[in-house]
């Protein structure tokens, strides 16, 4: 047996490289995913370093951490989960290995946890808007911790590789990818993964009937004005007979109110339908982003139970590693599902989009030249401004979700 690193490993002949085709066909996904990851992430960051208003609320602070950690997957552990599906996993690559191990261990634990994070901000600043418990100060603290047990947990594959060599030759003959010493770590990743899906199904669980309860009272308020006024439209029936001096005075009054009415009543039925759509719209971004971090993680979080129930095969290995690349893939959905959702970054974008379109067709005229303006690029100086009759906790739920 070889000896590298302080660690035994079978002779190389027993390793055998993937296929050709799991080889280019995990190449291409991965690197699909590394570049769409990669750019959305960074745009998302440069957008909120560029605008100061954007970073201005526990929320946001949560969402940018959660980009911080898919930029350094992007940068970390997928070029080694590259190298390790390039290269056969002989014993040369043994230190590689365990790194990629560490790197994994510390993405899906981060993940998890900053997603965890997510929601109770979500169930915070829904279900008790007026008297949160996460603060900015409570949130700094929070976010330090995921950080600090991220990294603490990136180290555990090299101490059970450590406490693998110490046992012998015996156990540590079997092989890193066969050894079940090397796969202890999914212990703690496994119930780390259900338990934030527990939390997110509570809290989105929780938000959507807070939402309800709030919408469903307002429109019991909505209901009463439109039946005070209702029988506006009769007093024209009967304004005919009135003809004494004041009959035009009484009938314009009437004119006005029943105009009046209508406009309350259309007013009142658009406010309903907005607040039905925007009910139905949150609780379609529940369900996506669940179902999105379910199907992504789901499928590595059943063969690493599967792993640890009855040993790593040379199957199983294969399957975890495109389950690895499939959970990579929430690099590429946070970006749009946490930030390009909300309506201040995809204004900043497009302010961003239109100065450079303004920059690459603004010409220098010519002297005595004629300047075209183009409606389009420049900034409109009037927006119309959309005020929502709703609570506070209802309107701020729903800038969180969308």
């Amino acid at each position: 047996s070889s000896e590298v690193t302080g660690l035994s490993y079978p002779p190389a002949s027993w390793y055998m490289p993937y296929s050709l085709s799991f080889q280019v066909s995990l190449t291409a996904f991965l690197m699909l995913e590394l570049v769409l990851g990669f750019s959305s992430n960074l745009t998302v960051l440069v957008l909120y370093c560029s605008q100061s208003n954007l970073v201005d609320s526990v929320s946001n602070m949560v969402t940018v951490n959660l980009h911080v950690l898919d930029v350094a997957v992007c940068v970390l552990c997928m070029p080694l989960t590259l190298v390790v599906v390039l290269l056969p996993p002989g014993p040369n690559l043994a230190l590689l290995c365990c790194f990629h191990e560490a790197c994994v261990t510390f993405a899906s634990i981060a993940t998890a946890v900053n997603i965890l994070v997510i929601s109770l901000d979500r169930y915070d600043i829904s279900v008790r808007p007026a008297n949160r418990l996460l603060t900015t100060r409570r949130a700094a603290l929070l976010l330090v911790a995921v950080w600090v047990t991220s990294v603490a947990v990136f180290f555990i594959p090299f101490l059970e590789v450590q406490w693998l060599d110490e046992e012998g030759p015996e156990e540590a003959g079997q092989g890193y990818h066969t050894g079940l010493g090397v796969y202890y770590h999914l212990i703690l990743q496994v119930p780390i993964f259900f338990t934030t899906v527990a939390v997110m199904l509570f809290t989105y669980s929780r938000i959507l009937r807070a939402l309800n309860i709030r919408i469903g009272s307002h429109m019991k308020k909505n209901h009463h004005p439109p039946l005070i006024p209702s029988p506006s439209p009769t007093p024209t029936a009967t304004s005919p007979p009135a003809l004494s001096s004041s009959a035009p005075l009484v009938t314009t009054d009437l004119v006005h109110a029943s105009v009046s009415a209508i406009i309350a009543l259309r007013r009142a039925v658009r406010r309903h339908r907005d607040r039905r759509e925007r009910q139905r719209r949150v609780f379609r971004m529940s369900l996506i982003i669940i179902t999105t971090f379910l199907g992504c993680w789901a499928p590595l979080s059943v063969t690493n139970v599967l792993i640890l129930s009855v040993g790593p095969s040379d199957v199983l290995v294969s399957l975890r590693l495109w389950f690895l690349a499939l959970a990579y893939g929430t690099t590429v959905s946070h970006p749009l599902l946490y930030a390009f959702t909300r309506q201040k970054l995809r204004r900043a974008l497009r302010a961003k989009v239109k100065k450079r379109v303004v920059s690459l067709l603004q010409v220098d005229p010519s002297p005595g030249g004629t300047v075209i303006h183009n409606s389009w690029v420049e900034n409109r100086k009037t927006s119309r401004q959309v005020r929502l009759e709703a609570s506070e906790g209802t309107d701020r739920c729903l800038a969180e979700a969308l």
